[in-house]
């Protein structure tokens, strides 16, 4: 059954509210559970935390290979994070006015972000991702995770919350809303696209990458009006590996990934360069107002070249 634009992009928003608010409920309870079992709360941070700011891109990317349409895991993943950088970071140095980064992010995470968008660049370049590069990009993320874990001293906490039968209550009805509103946000672009005459992956660089980032949006917002807006820089860092190596790997055993010609030429190295751009701008070790504005001035430039291109 086709249904009209107007109901598939109800369908498309209300799908994409499901999914990440079922995201939200699964990961607080994943992470009260890890407590109380006696998990070290960064370790839950880097592993429960970190793959749950990317698990609304994993479950729509994961829908989207069920439902043949392969195409749309390169649009989410790349279009997610230039979303990141130029929107999220933006809206962070716009409202946090002068926000400064932490050593550990130049030092460490900086360079790692810039490996993972080469590394993605590389593994695509035959416009087909393997099982191979599958493993390879899950190698790369255990090892960030480890570097992670490594790399960051921490203290054992004796107290520890009590997981009640709500908490697994919660597990249970946010992984539910997760796998629904995965199959229903795909299924809803997919009519968009038949709707708009538009592929669903180039859809997905631009709506669904947007929509799958909300919570980073709202995240950072909330920080930088809290005055920790070098948190939610981390954040983003962390994402957006999450997104390159888990959310593109993972889809990838499931079934084979459709790699636009089209989309890898204009998207993937603007990606990269998004990503050195932000290096750049990092230097100082603080991001200002007038780079959080170019960066989303950088951000209208995306979508209006999708939209010259599909047009």
């Amino acid at each position: 059954m086709e249904y009209t634009l107007g109901v598939n992009l109800v369908i498309f928003i209300v799908s994409l509210v499901v999914l990440v608010k079922g995201s939200d409920w699964f990961v607080d309870a994943a992470e009260k559970l890890g407590l109380a079992f006696g998990i070290n709360s960064f370790i839950i941070g880097v592993t429960v935390v970190a793959i749950g700011t990317s698990l609304p891109e994993l479950a729509s990317s994961i829908a989207a290979v069920y439902s043949n349409e392969s195409e749309i895991v390169l649009g989410n993943v790349v279009g997610s994070n230039i979303t990141n950088i130029l929107l999220v970071l933006g809206i962070v140095a716009m409202l946090g006015n002068v926000v400064p980064l932490e050593y550990d992010i130049m030092d460490v995470d900086m360079p790692l972000l810039v490996a993972s968008a080469l590394f993605l660049y590389f593994a695509l370049e035959d416009l087909h991702f393997s099982m191979f590069d599958a493993f390879i990009f899950l190698a790369a993320l255990i090892g960030f995770i480890l570097n992670s874990v490594r790399s960051n001293k921490f203290e054992e906490t004796e107290e520890r919350p009590k997981a009640t039968y709500k908490t697994y209550l919660l597990l249970v009805a946010g992984g539910a809303l997760v796998y629904l509103g995965s199959q229903y946000t795909v299924f809803g672009l997919k009519g968009l696209s038949g709707n708009l005459g538009i592929g669903s992956g180039v859809l997905a660089f631009t709506l669904l990458a947007l929509g799958t980032s909300l919570p980073e949006v709202v995240v950072s917002v909330t920080a930088a009006r809290k005055g920790k807006a070098g948190m939610a820089i981390g954040n983003v860092l962390g994402s957006n590996m999450f997104n390159t190596y888990a959310v593109m790997a993972i889809p990838a055993f499931i079934g084979d990934l459709v790699i636009p010609a089209s989309s890898f030429q204009f998207a993937v190295p603007f990606m990269i360069a998004v990503t050195l751009l932000f290096v750049v701008i990092t230097f100082s070790g603080r991001i200002n107002r007038y780079e959080g504005l170019m960066l989303l001035l950088f951000y209208v430039f995306f979508l209006y070249k999708m939209s010259t291109s599909i047009l």
